[in-house]
């Protein structure tokens, strides 16, 4: 559960298509300015190449990205969250009772 969580914060923050534009356009620019030695056909060739291997790239990446993020953490936390509930829980039933014997304690004396 914290792995999809996190692996779909990663693909939401848009962080991919960002790396995949840059490079397409750094590539476009190159041949731009390179036109005269490549063919269209391998400027084509080259852009779609390029593109595709970014993209490739920028998916392992994140795959290394949420390989190598620290889980213990947050997981500690979301435990901790649930001890605590319960333990605020169990008070609650602790006072509660109380509350019914001295209720009780004050019938029995009045």
């Amino acid at each position: 559960m914290l792995v999809e969580e996190f692996s779909n914060k990663v693909l939401r923050s848009k962080i991919i298509d960002t790396y995949v534009a840059t490079a397409f356009f750094a590539v476009v620019i190159f041949f731009t300015l390179n036109a005269d030695i490549y063919t269209p056909i391998e400027m084509l060739f080259g852009v779609i190449f390029v593109t595709i291997a970014f993209k490739g790239l920028s998916h392992m990446m994140v795959a290394l990205i949420i390989l190598l993020y620290d889980f213990d953490h947050k997981k500690e936390s979301i435990e901790l969250g649930e001890v605590s509930s319960r333990i605020n829980g169990l008070l609650n039933d602790l006072s509660l009772q109380q509350t019914k014997i001295k209720s009780q304690k004050a019938l029995n004396e009045a």
